[in-house]
């Protein structure tokens, strides 16, 4: 490798460096995650095993007998050496052998009954708090026990003496376990579930919508602009631009502001006997008619200016030559510039197509994917799903596969655009120079 290229690498390997910790890592990170069931529940590091009310309902749902799910739930006392030598470190060598040899191998379903069989004792404790303390030495319940790996709630189980073959006993295990697991369960779960149904046709319908204003609306603008004298030009630019420059927050208030029942259409349209309303929130076609509009002009500000610039880069002998064969407005345009926006198109469409896909802060600000759910895109509903909730459950595992899904729209999506606009052509040498 020559020097040159060496040093050519030297200068790129910090740009290599962010790329792999701030893009291919998160990437990565994502695809993991999407492939457990992560959520607010289990947390992010390992769980442990433990019986509680919830697990003891779900087991014979899943095939777990009754009767053994029942039998978790109760405080089970147990009179065994564990406990013995317990008894007897607590309370006297006296009373642990008095114990055993009555009491020793027999069960009792719950505390009270043990500690009858422990008062009829000669050497038993005096009080009856010691009594208690004494009787739940043979405590052998799992019910709401937390065990930090399998093999002690394993052997904890074992000790119910309920008799479980494999099969229960590998059923018990995973759904005592509080942590995450394996799972393709978030993809079925996408393929299947109404809500991401819907969120896939709002963003169908979002994303084309805005996208055809944006883009056509930029270009009307660059076009308008580009026939004006040099002072007027940059001042409707300078109004136009204003949706990009404005931070997000002060630009959703102006538009609260605009379509609140008392704000200004509602305050206009009341000299009129209009009844006055939200117009940004009081239906699905109002709510899509203020997103479309609200990102459809903040896009349209970033194409005036790409497609501006564009215009600017035309040579101007070329339009005085079409104006002196005859030709008008709408020919110069339509055979002279569109022809020349070409790839300032790609490049806005294919931007915007992205941006649009995977933002949503203009939408969350606005309506939150109201009303109802009439407006929320995927983008905001893997942010719902895996970072806010309404119900306060967070699924930080199909949010992921939600996301992962977006990327691979992403990239799809682009390699669609460089084809249909054939990028190779754009980007090769001009013939003359070959």
């Amino acid at each position: 490798m020559r020097r040159a290229h060496l040093l050519g690498l030297g200068f790129m390997a910090p740009a290599l460096l962010i790329v792999c910790l701030f893009f291919l890592a998160p990437v990565i990170m994502t695809a993991v995650f999407s492939f457990t069931n992560m959520s607010s529940g289990t947390g992010i590091s390992g769980g442990a095993y433990e019986v509680t009310e919830k697990t003891v309902r779900q087991l014979p749902e899943r095939g777990f007998p009754q009767a053994k799910a029942e039998m978790l739930a109760q405080d089970v006392y147990r009179i065994d050496p564990a406990g013995l030598t317990a008894l007897e470190a607590g309370y006297g060598k006296a009373l642990a052998d008095e114990v055993g040899k009555s009491l020793s191998g027999k069960t009792f379903n719950g505390r009270r009954d043990l500690e009858r069989a422990l008062k009829k004792m000669k050497a038993r404790p005096r009080s009856i708090r010691e009594i208690k303390v004494a009787a739940d030495l043979f405590k052998r319940s799992v019910l709401n026990t937390r065990y930090e790996t399998e093999d002690a709630f394993v052997a904890a189980i074992a000790d119910l003496d309920l008799r479980l073959d494999t099969s229960e006993r590998t059923l018990l295990s995973k759904v005592a376990y509080t942590g995450w697991t394996w799972t393709t369960e978030n993809y079925e779960l996408i393929a299947t579930l109404p809500s991401t149904i819907r969120a896939a046709a709002n963003t169908l319908t979002y994303v084309g919508f805005t996208l055809a204003f944006n883009v056509g609306f930029g270009l009307f603008l660059a076009l308008a602009t580009f026939y004006l004298p040099g002072a007027q030009a940059a001042t409707f630019r300078a109004i136009w631009i204003l949706p990009r420059i404005l931070p997000p927050v002060i630009y959703i208030m102006m538009w609260k502001w605009l379509t609140w029942d008392t704000g200004f259409i509602s305050s206009f349209l009341s000299n009129f006997d209009v009844t006055p309303r939200n117009w940004m929130l009081h239906s699905d076609i109002n709510a899509w008619v203020s997103v479309v509009l609200i990102n459809g002009f903040v896009g349209a500000s970033l194409g005036m200016i790409l497609f501006s610039s564009a215009l600017r880069a035309i040579p101007s002998s070329i339009l005085y030559a079409s104006e002196v064969d005859g030709a008008s407005r709408l020919q110069q345009i339509w055979y002279i510039i569109l022809p020349q926006l070409r790839w300032p198109i790609l490049f806005t469409t294919a931007y915007q197509t992205l941006s649009l896909l995977t933002s949503f802060d203009y939408i969350y600000l606005s309506t939150d994917g109201g009303p109802g759910s009439s407006t929320e895109v995927w983008a905001l509903y893997t942010f719902h799903t895996a970072l806010n909730n309404y119900g306060g459950a967070l699924q930080y595992g199909l949010g992921a596969a939600l996301a992962l899904v977006l990327v691979v729209i992403g990239i799809a999506a682009s390699l669609v655009y460089l084809r249909l606009f054939n990028f190779d052509k754009l980007v090769a040498k001009p013939r003359i120079e070959q």
